[in-house]
């Protein structure tokens, strides 16, 4: 069993930590306030190589793997975790296409993404979020394909994106069986996107509402077959939930960062805070959440990566991550006391940015389901 990382991961971790020490930290508390995500620090992340490197060589990509993704990841969510969100979510508007693309599809969408676009995966719905299967958005079989009606919400990087993977129901009488995804351009009629939705955190990361009125998609715009819908879902999610654990990773590691120095620095009764033990205990499980939450999250995308299942793991992983994210932003905010309350100081946005972890990409209890589920498979 084999821990440690090759010299390529070694060199991919360390430039996307010198890049989000120099690039992104430095812009996090203003894009947070300016609820603005920068566009000039996608262009330099594209410009070195840092976006697309888990889509194939062959349209223009990395060629590499979940895990690598996994530490580009966490090292652009230790430095703001809107920005590296907004950064990042793209591997999971492509997944999809990477899994059930056609040639010709992948060619041209993840060449797209690959070069610098912006996509989005459109599944939830205002009366659809755990219930995956209860999305209304409804595609209408037409000559030469579909007519998509209906919205979507909570949709990452909408008013960003270029195209959209749209999940929308061919059969609704069908369930889960009748759900279908399609590939729809930015620029097709009857496609609008809402202005950006306001939040509690991760402002640099634009989430929006999607219209789609009568939206014409070509057959060939179809990811699979009709009705393969739901379980594309269901493997995207298992290939991207590593990415977002990674999230909570960086945000732990960041809030781990913050305390210590603010605890070695700050006195109270005469002496640094560290040297309190409510402190000093606070700081150790912090930094044992950290740890842990790291080695499963890079469990579960080495499974990815090495063609095993990975449902379990990547469940416990987004579940450990983002509790313990929430967890160690609100201590956090407890370590530095009322300047913990102020805007002042970050760990105030770490706490606003950790919430949202525990809610989307599957709630902690729904990762809680799939985990229970699947033990009874055993």
């Amino acid at each position: 069993m084999q821990f440690q990382l090759d010299s390529q991961q070694r060199e991919i971790r360390d430039l996307a930590r010198r890049f989000a020490d120099r690039e992104i930290a430095p812009r996090a508390a203003e894009a947070d306030r300016a609820k603005r995500f920068p566009a000039e620090v996608h262009e330099r992340a594209l410009e070195l190589g840092l976006l697309g490197i888990n889509l194939p060589e062959a349209v223009g990509g990395g060629g590499l793997g979940c895990l690598e993704l996994v530490l580009v990841t966490e090292a652009f969510c230790r430095g703001c975790l809107g920005i590296g969100t907004a950064l990042c979510v793209n591997a999971l508007a492509t997944e999809p296409i990477v899994i059930a693309g056609s040639e010709a599809q992948r060619s041209q969408y993840l060449g797209r993404a690959a070069a610098g676009a912006l996509a989005s995966f459109a599944l939830t719905e205002p009366g659809a979020g755990s219930d995956v299967a209860g999305i209304r958005t409804r595609a209408e079989r037409v000559q030469d394909g579909y007519v998509l009606t209906g919205s979507k919400l909570w949709i990452s990087n909408a008013n960003l994106a270029e195209f959209f993977v749209v999940f929308a129901k061919t059969d609704p009488a069908a369930g889960a069986r009748g759900m279908t995804a399609f590939i729809v351009p930015r620029d097709s009629a009857g496609l609008s996107v809402g202005e950006p939705l306001g939040k509690l955190g991760q402002n640099a990361a634009p989430t929006a509402e999607v219209f789609l009125e009568n939206v014409f998609v070509p057959e060939d715009h179809r990811l699979g077959e009709e009705g393969s819908g739901f379980a594309l879902a269901m493997q995207t999610f298992d290939h991207s939930r590593p990415m977002v654990a990674a999230f909570g990773v960086g945000l732990i590691e960041r809030c781990v960062d913050e305390s210590l120095a603010y605890a070695t620095q700050r006195t109270s009764m005469g002496r640094p805070l560290i040297e309190h033990q409510a402190i000093a205990h606070k700081l150790a499980e912090m930094r044992m959440k950290l740890e842990a939450a790291r080695l499963l999250t890079y469990q579960s995308a080495w499974l990815v990566d090495q063609g095993q299942p990975n449902t379990v793991q990547a469940s416990i992983a987004k579940a450990f991550a983002a509790d313990a994210a929430m967890w160690a932003a609100t201590e956090a905010v407890q370590i530095f006391g009322g300047m913990g309350y102020s805007t002042e100081y970050p760990v105030e946005k770490l706490f606003r940015d950790a919430k949202v972890l525990q809610i989307y990409e599957g709630t902690s209890e729904i990762q809680r389901n799939i985990i229970a589920r699947e033990m009874q498979r055993v």
